[in-house]
């Protein structure tokens, strides 16, 4: 078995203009995609919004560090919530990754390295 990170994009300003009903529909959708899922979950969140985020940039060779408010970049789609995975395969990975519901953009899936 491998761990895959699956990364769901999507644009925050077409979330906020978005009918309640429609951002409740989608709520239920990841809240049923969770149970469907629940064998293969390995954790997962919403995230805060891009705006409260804060970029840190490491500068070789001196070591240096900054740190500004914002995102790295002006982008339309940012991530706002993932799913750490559990599959046998990539195959199955991809299953499951295509069941995550993402109105707004799309999702990412990436193989997650092992550690040791």
């Amino acid at each position: 078995m491998a761990e895959y990170m699956v990364f769901i994009w999507g644009d925050e300003q077409a979330l906020e203009r978005a009918d309640p009903h429609i951002v409740e529909q989608t709520m239920a959708a990841h809240r049923e995609f969770a149970r469907r899922h629940a064998a293969a979950l390995r954790g997962g969140s919403r995230l805060h919004p891009s705006s409260v985020s804060t970029s840190i940039r490491h500068h070789a060779p001196d070591g240096g560090v900054a740190i500004s408010d914002g995102a790295f970049s002006e982008t339309k789609e940012v991530i706002g919530g993932y799913y750490l995975i559990e599959a046998a395969d990539l195959d199955e990975a991809l299953r499951i990754a295509a069941d995550v519901p993402a109105p707004f953009g799309g999702v990412e899936l990436r193989p997650v390295l092992p550690t040791s």
